[in-house]
């Protein structure tokens, strides 16, 4: 009988603890979308900047996607499909693939990525992108949050880019590619929920401004939002 109750407390020990566990590492998946905007530029675009992740703590499958349509015109977009993995505090290691997309052709890269938090809260993604003609793509982001007040929040924004090889059927050539600095100001009418309205100017450089010629300042109003 003796041996029976320590079984019987052995077993809901460790029977609980397994229960504690799962439930301090739920499995939790969120989608956000962090731009959805119409830019008052030449091309009357509308453009997005979304991503969704599903997973754990510290390990997470994410599925990235940024583009434009242009008045008229196909879309061109830049999607990844990624294993993030939690190597320190607010710092993850990403693998997997991307697929870029124009309305004449279409590219597969194999992606190296690191996203996190840098100092000052700058929040950080800095990618490696690998073709299978050897071309290598190099794109980087930063985006810092200043809260004007509770709700009216101001996010200055860096994006740049740059490639090893010419692809003029992707609109990009070789060296520093292209130059994007923007600023929105954004209200929080629930943080799940806000509209926004900015500047943006963007700018190609080197053998791409040869292949697309692109020198534009332009307005954008938009809505971010999340669940």
């Amino acid at each position: 009988m003796k041996n029976l109750l320590l079984s019987m407390v052995l077993v809901s020990v460790l029977t609980s603890s397994s229960f504690a566990s799962m439930a301090d590492d739920p499995l939790r998946a969120t989608f956000m979308l962090d731009n959805f905007e119409y830019q008052f530029n030449d091309e009357k675009s509308l453009s997005w900047d979304a991503y969704a992740y599903i997973g754990y703590d510290l390990n997470k499958i994410y599925i990235y996607t940024e583009g434009e349509k242009a008045d008229g015109e196909s879309s061109v977009s830049e999607n990844q499909l990624l294993y993030s993995k939690a190597i320190l505090p607010y710092w993850d290691i990403q693998g997997g693939i991307a697929y870029d997309k124009n309305e004449n052709a279409s590219k597969t890269w194999g992606v190296l990525a690191l996203s996190g938090l840098a100092p000052y809260f700058f929040e950080t993604r800095a990618t490696l992108l690998i073709a299978e003609d050897g071309n290598i793509g190099f794109r980087a982001s930063a985006e810092y949050e200043a809260l004007i007040t509770q709700k009216l929040i101001l996010s200055p924004s860096l994006e740049l880019t740059a490639y090893t090889k010419d692809s003029e059927e992707m609109g990009v050539g070789a060296g520093f590619s292209n130059l994007t600095l923007g600023a929105r100001v954004r209200y929080e009418i629930k943080r799940e929920f806000a509209p926004y309205i900015g500047l943006e100017w963007s700018k190609n450089f080197a053998n791409t401004d040869k292949i697309t010629s692109l020198n534009s300042a332009y307005a954008t109003v938009g809505l971010r939002t999340w669940f």
